[in-house]
């Protein structure tokens, strides 16, 4: 009940910060086709639900009192009461308290606020890392499942082709090598199996680690077909200025800025007014006394060029992530238009050219008008072409998954902004 007492409170305080925090994914906000509602629900039930999210929350609530803790007035009043028994009797009492004369109580008030929003970035951040990654486990192990489906294909076939080859062989229609060279095709597809159902494995493991309370029956499927980009270049400046690692590089080169003139206000000295009262042999008294720092031997002046050259740090970072931000920007879109392109050929063109071809080639075998060499070689070759598709496919679903981040998109295309 204690644990309970405590953490709900900080759990619901965390509620408060996501309004501010997901607005930044609805500046660019996705205009095309939406990913699958169910999709939609899986991934927001397991990113919401991660460890690494919670705890961006729980440092959202964190830095969210800090903020609130350099908001409070810096000093306290201090009360003081003496006594002394000589040849008079002496009673008094008195209050001290320091005035925040160089006004360092809004400084670090602005430091902390600019710590704040920057956290709130770094959550945004991280929850879209780790949807990126679940959606790439499930690309990685949707095609390990089909790759799994078509190497057992591939190994009834061969099983088939040298049992065909046998009986061909004891007829006398085959020789040897032919025979040897079924045998082999064999072995070598039950050795693919084998390996192919061991990365199934590792991909299972892959999601697990992010979703590891869902079981793989109720992972949804990803889309085969994808939209075209949304953004134009134009567009580009804007989305990458509102990217989460962005705004976090932001937000702290204003923090680093507001710590400049935190710096040089604690240069300015904090009186401290004391006021007093009492009686001494039976006469009332009354005293008032000013204390002013005198910074003589240390002036705190080498602590503003620290801050200044900081800021200068934290500047030259956000222009660096600036750059690199817009080149992963083209980049992505680059590689998701020529992955889109190629897949669309495929479609359009290869896959249809495949339909029947195993069933082809077996009755061309048969019948003698090609070889058993021939007949391998391309069987194979389309055994191959239908894996080579199949890599195309997660390659696709990978570049998609790289735009949407580096165009600020993962809340768009999921349909999230809404549900939050």
């Amino acid at each position: 009940m204690q644990n309970l007492r405590y953490g709900l409170p900080l759990v619901l305080g965390s509620l408060i910060f996501l309004p501010c925090v997901l607005s930044a994914s609805r500046v660019a906000a996705y205009d095309g086709a939406h990913a699958d509602p169910v999709l939609h629900r899986f991934v927001q039930s397991v990113v919401e639900s991660n460890p690494r999210v919670r705890a961006a929350r729980f440092a959202n609530v964190a830095i969210a009192a800090d903020r609130d803790a350099a908001s409070q007035p810096i000093y306290n009043p201090e009360l003081v009461i003496g006594a002394e028994n000589a040849d008079t009797q002496t009673r008094a009492i008195g209050l001290n308290q320091t005035l925040d004369w160089g006004r360092k109580r809004q400084a670090r008030t602005a430091v902390a606020d600019s710590d704040r929003l920057a956290a709130e970035a770094a959550y945004l951040d991280i929850r879209w890392a780790v949807t990126v990654d679940l959606l790439n486990g499930l690309a990685r192990h949707q095609t390990e499942m089909d790759h799994e489906h078509l190497a057992k294909s591939r190994r009834t076939l061969m099983e088939d082709f040298a049992l065909l080859a046998r009986r061909r062989f004891d007829a006398g229609d085959l020789n040897q090598v032919e025979l040897t060279l079924a045998q082999l095709a064999y072995t070598d597809a039950r050795m693919q199996n084998a390996t192919t159902s061991a990365a199934l494995a590792d991909a299972r493991q892959e999601v697990l680690a992010i979703a590891p309370d869902v079981q793989p029956g109720q992972w949804p499927s990803l889309p085969s077909n994808l939209p075209p980009l949304a953004l134009s270049m134009d567009d580009s400046i804007i989305a990458v200025s509102q990217l989460p690692q962005v705004m976090v590089a932001r937000h702290q080169a204003d923090a680093a800025n507001a710590l400049i003139e935190l710096r040089s206000r604690e240069r300015r000295p904090d009186p401290t007014i004391s006021v007093t009262g009492g009686r001494e042999s039976g006469e009332n008294l009354i005293g008032i006394d000013l204390t002013i720092p005198l910074f003589v031997r240390n002036k705190f002046s080498h602590e503003v060029v620290a801050a200044a050259a900081r800021h200068g740090q934290a500047q030259q970072q956000l222009d660096n992530l600036t750059q690199r931000a817009q080149s992963r920007f083209i980049s992505a879109r680059d590689r998701y238009q020529l992955s889109r392109d190629a897949w669309v050929d495929w479609q359009n063109t290869g896959q249809s050219s495949l339909t029947n071809q195993t069933e082809q080639l077996e009755k061309l075998w048969q019948a003698g008008e090609i070889s058993t060499t021939d007949y391998l070689v391309q069987l194979t070759a389309t055994l191959d072409i239908q894996q080579s598709a199949l890599d195309l496919r997660e390659s696709l679903w990978r570049a998609w998954f790289e735009w949407l981040s580096a165009s600020g998109q993962v809340d768009g295309w999921l349909n999230q902004g809404d549900d939050q």
